[in-house]
């Protein structure tokens, strides 16, 4: 028994009548009526006594029944496998990336593999044929990141649907609706991460990856003192199939030494404004980039020259000539714009019809709805504060931008071309090949 009826049956013990009956042992001296008042008593502490049992014994009855539940293994073997597409939305500030990594803490990943476990949908990751249509770094979000995977399913028959290896199902385990996968997971998941939609996929091979066609990223920034046009016409230039290697961080140490890349399309514009029909350094801002693959941190780098030519630091021309890896090989040690305002915004692939459960739909946009007025709350608090003490400040004071531009704050700048390089990718190459001792004349 727990302690709580360990103390309520030691109260019963210690009762001031019962010690006293206990010391009077010789009944034959006792009245009728004090026999009876005796008597009385002692059903009264029966009682008491069976209640404080019942009570502890109620108490242990869920404990067992989890046990029990517990014991009981889940027998994956009598369900069918599903190939299908999950789209995740995901706000990954307080996380360190979306994809697992050995002693990181808190991942996207990590989160949604503990939800997929928990509702039995999967039984391993190893074993769910799982992909991940792109790898967000720390700190940054997606409305639209794609995952392929195997899930359970309650039907036998339908795209996507196979017999996994060792499947024993009857007719005992099929279900006329399937497994409703948004909704079993949103309800496993914290506030922050939640699955919109999911599509079967009749290609049990197809890969979030790989079959990809597309992919498109947003970065949001205060206007600040910004020009958003000057942004616009540098970003034109990087449209097309260039050689990035001086707008990304060099990955070569895990064998990527191919740089070239192509963007398809570059907007800037102004998605919400301060103050109707005027410009304000507190409008939100948003570059779109569409294009196929990127290279590691391409877009917070890019981003990062994009301020620099928005604040007239540089020309936009600047872009060209970083372009240019024939005459500059190596790239300018600028610092890379911050990771908070990226977003993963959509992944593109041919012929997928997306399925929208409205019951979950309306869950998740809850949810959303109340992330939306906590941060809202909050800007419009500090919003206020800025009002009322900007009319007090002597000099107009507009660094909206320069926590998010991450820029080097030197007294004098220093244009782009003329900073201190980084190593060339010849350098990286030999540094690499140093560090593994391999020989790469042969």
């Amino acid at each position: 028994m727990g302690e709580e009826s360990i103390s309520n049956i030691d109260l019963v013990k210690n009762d001031p009548s019962l010690l006293r009956l206990k010391k009077e042992t010789n009944l034959e001296n006792l009245s009728k009526e004090e026999l009876i008042s005796r008597v009385i008593s002692l059903e009264k502490h029966v009682q008491q006594l069976r209640n404080v049992i019942a009570k502890n014994s109620a108490s242990q009855m869920p404990t067992v029944i989890e046990n029990r539940k517990k014991d009981k293994k889940f027998e994956f073997s009598k369900y069918k496998r599903r190939h299908v597409l999950l789209k995740i939305c995901y706000f990954g500030w307080d996380y360190m990336g979306f994809a697992v990594q050995e002693d990181a803490g808190k991942t996207i990943e990590s989160e949604l593999f503990a939800a997929l476990l928990k509702s039995k949908l999967i039984d391993s990751r190893e074993t769910s044929n799982y992909h991940r249509c792109g790898r967000t770094d720390r700190g940054v979000s997606s409305y639209g990141q794609v995952i392929s995977i195997d899930l359970r399913s309650n039907l036998t028959e339908g795209p996507g649907i196979f017999e996994p290896e060792g499947y024993t199902g009857t007719n005992k385990n099929i279900k006329e609706e399937e497994v409703n996968y948004c909704n079993i997971l949103n309800r496993n998941l914290p506030d922050n991460i939640k699955v919109t939609a999911w599509a079967p996929l009749s290609n049990t091979k197809f890969s979030a990856r790989f079959d990809c066609n597309g992919r498109s990223y947003k970065y949001f920034f205060p206007r600040g003192n910004l020009d958003l046009k000057r942004m616009e016409k540098g970003g034109k230039l990087l449209i097309g199939p260039h050689d990035f290697r001086n707008f990304c961080k060099m990955d070569v140490g895990n064998g990527v030494v191919e740089y070239m890349r192509r963007i398809d399309s570059l907007t800037v514009q102004c998605v919400h404004r301060d103050k109707q029909g005027e410009d304000s350094p507190y409008d939100m801002c948003q570059v779109n980039i569409v294009g196929k693959a990127y290279l590691w941190h391409q877009i917070r780098c890019i981003m990062a020259v994009l301020f620099l030519i928005g604040e007239g630091k540089e020309e936009p021309e600047v872009i060209t000539q970083l372009l240019d890896v024939d005459a500059n090989p190596c790239r300018p040690a600028y610092s890379m714009a911050d990771y908070l305002p990226l977003n993963l915004f959509h992944c593109n692939f041919d012929d997928i019809n997306w399925e929208y459960d409205q019951v979950s739909m309306a869950y998740v946009l809850k949810t959303l709805q109340k992330l939306w007025s906590e941060h809202s709350v909050k800007t419009q608090m500090i919003r206020s504060c800025l009002e009322d003490l900007e009319p007090h400040s002597q000099e107009q004071i507009c660094s909206q931008v320069e926590h998010i531009s991450q820029a080097r704050k030197d007294k004098v700048y220093t244009p782009l071309l003329k900073m201190q390089k980084c190593p060339s990718l010849d350098d990286k190459i030999l540094t690499v090949a140093k560090r593994r001792k391999i020989d790469l004349e042969s």
